[in-house]
This record gives C-alpha cells, structure tokens and sequence, in this order.
C-alpha cells in the first residue's frame, strides 16, 4: 500500500512547497485537494501548472489521488455547498466541480477521484434526495470514465450517505464498474461501525481510496495519532485481509497550523504498522 498526506493538511503553504514537504518525510503518495488557495484548482492558475505538478510527482515516484472535500471552493459563505443533493441549481454547480476535477486527475495521472455526497439543505424526501444523488453520480461515473478516472465515494458523518450501510444502496443503484469507495476509519469509529476491518474486507472489490487519522465514537473531530480510539492495528489487518495496494492517506486538515510537525509525527506512528 501507499502512504500519503492530504494537501488540505497543508492549507498555508504552496502546493509545491507542501509536495517537497511530504516527500522529504518518506510519504509515496500525495492526496491533492483542490481548493481556492491550492493550484490546480485557482481562479488564477496558469497553463503550465499542471504539466509542471505532474513533472514534480513523476520526479519524485509519487502516486496521486484528487480529493474534493475543499470548504468553500464553491460558495464562500456555507461550508461544502452547493452538493448533489441540493435543491435546483446546486447539483449542476457541484458537478461542473466535479468534471473539473476530473480533469485535474487525468492531468495528474491520479489513480482515483474522491467525492461525498454533501448535507441536504432542504426538506425533500429521502427518496428525492436519493434520486438527485444517484443521477449525479451515473452522470459523474459516465464522464469520469470517459477520462479513465476511477471515483471512490465516500460517505461522510453528517451527511447525506453517512454510513456503509447507505452507501450500500447508493453503490447498488448507481451500478457502475467505475463507482467505487473511499473509506475514511475514523468515520467509521464515529459511527461505531466496528470493527473497520470487516469493512475494508468486505468492500475490497470496490476499495480504491483510504483516508486515516484518529476518532472518537460519536464525534467527528480528525485527531492526531494517538488521542482518539481507532485501532490501528485492525485497520491494518484489514487492508492486508483485502490485499489493497491503493493509497492511505492522511487527513488531518485542522492541523495546517502545525503542518511540517504533524506530517512528521504522522509518518512515524504509522511506520510501524507497515511492513518493513
């Protein structure tokens, strides 16, 4: 497997600086998060900068994978919105997003694009919601393989597809080979879907994107290694169990204060459940 940071971790530095940066502690992979402050998702970015942050990943043998969960990168004043689920508008603007992002995972040779389904802002149906998300995510899985872009949905406390049980019925209606999972395991330790091995074996076929930092049951609050109540060596015995070779990446977005120490620390608490 392929250990990677977030690049929302990463919030007050230079993409390239905060590549540098993770590739210098020994992290394989990199999780790039487009956002307003992050290239190569900027109203003001140039042409060559994707080219140039391709070169920079091929350089340093650094696998990529696009995250979306950027806070304001649509609307500057309601955090994540607008979604695939949200009234009139809000889907096609989240997907025109979306599509962007794609792009940036072609560009970047990324093996996979992750997304959620965002919070509903209305009092629409359960049914109703689920429609508007699962046309948003045929229509997503249709473009993205169109561009060999594999998507890895993941569900979110709090939002609309929040557990594996959701998600379940998400993946059996939008039935598509290129729709797949990203599983966070402190969300699952949120919701106390334990244990998280289970879960990763169970999905394998479907797993293409891993996301790790500490949790407490009940509280979906990213902490650093050791302060919450993941059990690190089940989550790992579990992505063994599933043979997964994809990315698992830090997400640890509320430690950008800190970032250099916290890549640091993260690396080391993690090597010692990896073999070698």
């Amino acid at each position: 497997m392929i250990l990677g940071y977030n690049t929302n971790g990463f919030a007050h530095h230079r993409l390239d600086d905060a590549i540098e940066i993770i590739h210098a502690f020994g992290y394989t992979g990199v999780a790039v998060t487009p956002d307003v402050h992050h290239t190569p998702w900027n109203w003001d970015e140039s042409p060559d900068t994707r080219p140039r942050i391709w070169k920079m990943l091929t350089d340093k043998s650094m696998q990529c994978v696009i995250e979306t969960g950027a806070r304001f990168v649509l609307d500057p004043w309601v955090k994540h919105h607008p979604t695939l689920v949200s009234p009139g508008w809000g889907p096609r603007e989240r997907y025109g997003y979306l599509a962007e992002c794609v792009e940036v995972a072609t560009a970047l040779d990324a093996a996979c694009l992750s997304f959620w389904s965002g919070t509903p802002t209305d009092d629409a149906s359960f049914a109703e919601l689920m429609t508007r998300l699962v046309d948003g995510c045929k229509r997503l899985s249709d473009y993205a393989a169109q561009k060999n872009v594999r998507l890895a949905f993941e569900p979110e406390p709090g939002m609309f597809i929040d557990t594996m049980d959701k998600f379940a019925e998400l993946h059996g209606r939008v039935n598509h080979p290129n729709f797949g999972l990203t599983v966070d395991v402190g969300h699952l330790v949120c919701n106390g879907e334990l244990p998280v091995s289970e879960h990763l074996v169970r999905w394998k076929d479907w797993l293409w994107n891993v996301h790790i930092e500490d949790m407490r049951r009940g509280v979906h609050d990213h902490l650093m290694f050791g302060e919450g109540e993941v059990d690190f060596a089940d989550v790992f015995a579990g992505l063994r169990a599933a043979n997964y070779t994809g990315m698992v990446s830090v997400e640890l977005s509320r430690h950008s204060h800190d970032a250099v120490n916290t890549a640091r620390k993260s690396i080391e608490f993690l090597r010692k459940f990896l073999p070698g």
